[in-house]
């Protein structure tokens, strides 16, 4: 017999862990409207409103500007298959797990991987990372900027430069950095970025937001060998969105969701939306301190979107995060490798950024670490 269901109700959640990032009313507001077709008119349109809005968000003059299907980690794979051919030196530095995720990206497409890695948490000394790349001589040059998984804000200029001495494209990492703090792609040599939708851009998680300069679009029409991805061969989808030649069934709805969180970001303006970032980051350290505790990462290499104080002595961050979920239906997230139990990944990003939800997190977790003592 057929049975009846009650409409799905989600629960509220305070989503203040390292994504997704609350989302905000008008980005819901946006995806409430009539779905049309990936060939209508009226998505190509938002498409090129997209592309626009994207190379003000990123700072570049860029004109491929694109969001692929996809959560970040498919912007990723897109940066690594697009230009990495069988046998390509690919020169990583890592110094967390996202790092390390790319190099994994890279082995599997058939690269010749050199690593420069440091602990996680530690930042990258210039000069020891452009003997690096002067002396391996690299194809592809890759870089976490906003490394999620230990609150790691990475200079990437330096790298860039040494990198294009020696004729490398650069693939930045941007996940947990674009919508919050400087990605400044143009100023840093960057030649690809990528990020997602989910954290400082206040949407769903969804799309991958990328941008590719002119060098690394000749490197990629002259490849030798064809892309072995379909789906995320970006010549493909540049001919799809603005050729309008089909390539897959993009979803309108989270179109309309970055088009309308990507216009918040230009309506409130870069240095205002990074200053607000950074006052609030500092708002939440200046608790954290107050609290006893500290920061895993050293000042001034730290996150303004995502920040890591290390769990007290004594204290079980997985206790801590289920009082926070169960008395205040708060998300946060813990460590995890190297760092598993050893610190807390608090967002405050994107929407959620705001005086208001530091002081509502601190007090929360100060009440989490006393109950769980």
């Amino acid at each position: 017999m057929p049975q009846s269901y009650a409409p799905l109700q989600a629960p509220h959640r305070l989503l203040f862990g390292p994504g997704p990032s609350m989302v905000a009313p008008r980005v819901y507001q946006a995806m409430s409207q009539p779905v049309v077709g990936h060939l209508d008119p009226f998505f190509f349109q938002t498409v090129e409103e997209v592309r626009a809005l994207l190379g003000y968000a990123y700072s570049t003059s860029n004109q491929f500007n694109i969001a692929v299907s996809g959560t970040g980690t498919s912007g990723m794979e897109a940066a690594v298959a697009n230009f990495t051919e069988a046998g390509d030196k690919f020169a990583l530095f890592t110094n967390g797990f996202f790092g390390d995720r790319i190099g994994e990206m890279a082995r599997r497409h058939g690269a010749q991987l050199v690593t420069h890695s440091k602990p996680w948490g530690e930042p990258y000394d210039p000069q020891e990372a452009r003997e690096f790349i002067r002396r391996e001589r690299p194809r592809i040059v890759a870089v976490v900027q906003a490394e999620t998984s230990t609150g790691m804000y990475n200079q990437t200029q330096a790298i860039c430069e040494a990198a294009h001495e020696v004729d490398a494209v650069t693939i930045v990492d941007c996940v947990t950095s674009l919508g919050g703090m400087p990605v400044l792609v143009d100023q840093n040599g960057i030649d690809i970025a990528y990020s997602c939708s989910q954290k400082g851009l206040g949407c769903p998680p969804g799309l991958s937001p990328m941008t590719v300069s002119p060098r690394a679009l000749e490197r990629l029409k002259a490849r030798k060998s064809p892309v072995e991805s379909f789906y995320l061969d970006l010549q493909l989808l540049d001919g799809f969105y603005t050729g309008h030649k089909y390539h897959h069934t993009a979803s309108a709805t989270m179109f309309y969701a970055i088009r309308e969180g990507l216009a918040i970001v230009a309506e409130e303006g870069l240095e205002a939306r990074w200053e607000r970032h950074r006052l609030n980051h500092e708002a939440f350290v200046a608790g954290i301190e107050a609290m006893g505790l500290r920061m895993h990462v050293a000042q001034g290499d730290r996150l303004w979107t995502l920040n890591t104080p290390c769990v007290p002595a004594g204290v079980d961050d997985a206790k801590v995060r289920q009082f926070l979920l169960e008395k205040y239906s708060m998300e946060i997230a813990g460590g995890f490798g190297p760092l598993a139990g050893k610190v807390f990944r608090i967002g405050t990003m994107g929407y959620s950024s705001t005086a208001e939800n530091v002081q509502l997190i601190l007090q929360a977790l100060a009440d989490a670490i006393r109950h769980a003592s």
